[in-house]
């Protein structure tokens, strides 16, 4: 046989009495922080790297390693890239043209633009098919470009939304992957 608890009166009911149907609380209990705790008890834990929010996304991509990764899959049509690696990579690209063609003007030969748009030209096809992946789609889709107007507007369309955050047919999601988010 058990015996009661202190303070337990038999006459009366359980429910009446002090403590009945709680459960002690955990040691440090409504102590400071850091009294029988683990550090930091009680505060946000740091934001691990590459880790954004509460969303799971991991940050943006800068230009330089936007750019970075992109010349290093320079001929990799498979996988999926991520949003802001496609556009910083379009904004370098945009820029490396803008420079070649005043030094073109500058020298009166437009040599160096020829060659920066023929050596960029593979890496982005590659990162837009990529993107393309990323929300799903196949890679060829690109090709709708050729139809005047329309065309351009709706691969720019695409080319705008959030990847799937699931993985799909084309690997995982390098933006949730990143952050270590889905458990994927």
């Amino acid at each position: 046989m058990t015996t009661p608890p202190p303070g337990y009166d038999p006459n009366v009911p359980p429910e009446d009495q002090p403590g009945w149907g709680t459960t002690p609380p955990p040691a440090g209990y409504g102590q400071a922080p850091g009294y029988g705790q683990a550090p930091g008890y009680g505060q946000a834990y740091p934001a691990a790297p590459g880790y954004a929010g509460p969303s799971g996304a991991s940050p943006q991509m800068d230009i330089a390693t936007a750019v970075r990764s992109v010349l290093g899959q320079y001929a990799n049509f498979t996988g999926r890239a991520r949003r802001s690696e496609f556009w910083w990579f379009y904004l370098a690209n945009f820029l490396a043209s803008v420079v070649a063609s005043i030094i073109d003007q500058v020298l009166g030969v437009p040599l160096l633009q020829i060659v920066v748009g023929l050596g960029l030209l593979i890496p982005g096809l590659a990162v837009g098919a990529r993107r393309l992946h990323d929300i799903g789609k196949s890679g060829w889709w690109q090709l709708i470009a050729l139809v005047p107007l329309v065309g351009i507007i709706v691969l720019i369309v695409f080319w705008a939304q959030d990847g799937d955050p699931a993985p799909n047919q084309h690997g995982p999601s390098p933006k949730y992957q990143a952050a270590g988010g889905y458990g994927y």
